[in-house]
C-alpha cells in the first residue's frame, strides 16, 4: 500500500468516526433538547431520560474516537483546528460535561426544584454542544483565519464571518438532531410521550430539508478552492509546498465534476421529508433510520465539497491543509491503521450487542418496577 492510499484511508476513517458521533450521539442530543417538549410530568421526563439512559455513554465514545484519530492522523489539523476554535470547544465540554452529571443526579433526590434544574442542565447539556458543532462546521466551510510560516509556526488573524451562512448551518444542525431525537423517542418509548415524539417527527423534516437547502444554496455564494496539478501526494509534503487557487465554481466544482456524487447532498434533503412520512405512516424504526440517514448524508455531503481540503484557511489559502499534507508520517499510518483494523470491529460489535440487548420499548410500568435501578 502506498501513502497516497494510506493518506486516503485515514480521511475515510476519520470521516466514518464522526459519522458515527453524528448518528449515535445525535439522537441523544435531540432528545436532551427535547425534554421540556415531550416531558409534561416527572414521570415522562424519566422515560425520555432512560430511553437513551444505557447507550448514552457508549454513543459519546465516538467524538473521543474521532479527536484522537484527528491527534494521530491529521496533528497539523488537529493543532490548527482546536486553536482557532478553542473558545467553542471549550464551550462543547463544558456543554457535554452537563450531560453525565445531569443523567447520574437528577433522580438522586424528589424534591421538584433539584429535578426541574437537572432537567435545565440536560436541556443545556444538548443544546449547546448541538450549536457549537453547527457554528463549528459552518467556520470550516467558509475558513478559519490561520496561516502557517516558514518555520511551520501558526498564526492567527480576525474571522470574516458569513452570518446567513452560519445561522443557516446551525438551524439545519439543531432540526436534523431535533428529529433524530424525535424519531427515536417514536422508537423506543410507549404512549403519549412516543406520541408527541412522531408528531415533532412529521413537522420537523420539512424544516431540516429547507435548512438543508438554504446553507447548501449559501454555500454556493461562498468562495472555494481548487490545488494546482502536479502534487505529489504519495510522498511526505509540507503544507507551504501546493499551490492553492480560488475556483469559480467554489464549494461545488467536486460535484460538477462528478455527477454521481448530487446523489449525497440529494439524500441529505430527501430523508428527512420520507423520516416524516414514515412517522405519519407508523413506521418508526424506518423513520429512525432515515433520519439518521439524514445526517450521516448532510455530514459526507460536506466532506466531499471540502474534498482534498480539510481546513481551509481564510487567512492564506496557500496554508490551508488537506488530506495530503496535513497527515502523520507513512509508518505512523500505517501502524494505526493496523490497531483500527483489531479494534474498530470489536467496537462495533460491541455496540450492536449493546443495543440488542436494550431492545425494546420502554414504559411507565417499567419505570415504576425498575425505579431505583433507572435514571
Amino acid at each position: 500500500m502506498d501513502y497516497a492510499t494510506l493518506k486516503l484511508i485515514w480521511w475515510g476513517l476519520v470521516l466514518f468516526m464522526l459519522v458515527g458521533f453524528v448518528v449515535l450521539d445525535g439522537f441523544d442530543l435531540g432528545i436532551a433538547m427535547l425534554l421540556p417538549l415531550v416531558g409534561r410530568d416527572d414521570e415522562e421526563r424519566r422515560l425520555v431520560i432512560n430511553s437513551v439512559g444505557p447507550v448514552w455513554e457508549g454513543n459519546q465514545v465516538w467524538i473521543i474516537a474521532g479527536a484522537g484519530a484527528l491527534f494521530a492522523a491529521w496533528p497539523l489539523v488537529y493543532a490548527a483546528a482546536f486553536s482557532v476554535l478553542y473558545v467553542p470547544l471549550i464551550v462543547l465540554l463544558f456543554g457535554l460535561f452537563l450531560r453525565p452529571v445531569g443523567f447520574d443526579y437528577r433522580s438522586k433526590l424528589e424534591h421538584a426544584a433539584w429535578r426541574r434544574w437537572w432537567d435545565r442542565a440536560l436541556v443545556a447539556g444538548g443544546l449547546l454542544p448541538t450549536l457549537v458543532l453547527g457554528a463549528a462546521l459552518a467556520l470550516v466551510m467558509q475558513g478559519l483565519p490561520f496561516r502557517f510560516d516558514s518555520a511551520l509556526r501558526l498564526h492567527y488573524g480576525p474571522f470574516d464571518l458569513h452570518g446567513r451562512f452560519i445561522a443557516a448551518v446551525m438551524l439545519c444542525v439543531v432540526a436534523a438532531l431535533l428529529l433524530h431525537g424525535a424519531s427515536f423517542l417514536h422508537v423506543k418509548v410507549e404512549g403519549a410521550v412516543a406520541q408527541r415524539g412522531r408528531a415533532l417527527a412529521m413537522g420537523l423534516g420539512g424544516l431540516v430539508s429547507g435548512a438543508y437547502l438554504l446553507a447548501g444554496w449559501q454555500l454556493a455564494a461562498l468562495p472555494g478552492y481548487a490545488l494546482a496539478p502536479g502534487l505529489a501526494t504519495d510522498a511526505a509534503l509540507s503544507p507551504l509546498t501546493k499551490l492553492v487557487t480560488l475556483h469559480p465554481e467554489g464549494w461545488l466544482a467536486n460535484y460538477r465534476a462528478t455527477p454521481a456524487l448530487w446523489l449525497v447532498p440529494l439524500l441529505g434533503a430527501v430523508l428527512p421529508l420520507l423520516s416524516a412520512l414514515l412517522a405519519w405512516r407508523r413506521l418508526p424504526r424506518l423513520g429512525l433510520l432515515a433520519s439518521g440517514g439524514a445526517c450521516a448524508a448532510m455530514l459526507v455531503s460536506v466532506a466531499i465539497a471540502l474534498f482534498p481540503f480539510v481546513l481551509p484557511s481564510s487567512l492564506d489559502p496557500g496554508s490551508s491543509l488537506t488530506l495530503w499534507d496535513g497527515v502523520s508520517s507513512f509508518k505512523t499510518l500505517a501502524i494505526m491503521l493496523g490497531i483500527v483494523l483489531v479494534l474498530m470491529p470489536i467496537n462495533l460489535g460491541y455496540t450492536l450487542w449493546v443495543y440488542r440487548v436494550v431492545r425494546g420499548r420502554i414504559d411507565r410500568a417499567q419505570l415504576r418496577r425498575r425505579s431505583h435501578q433507572l435514571y
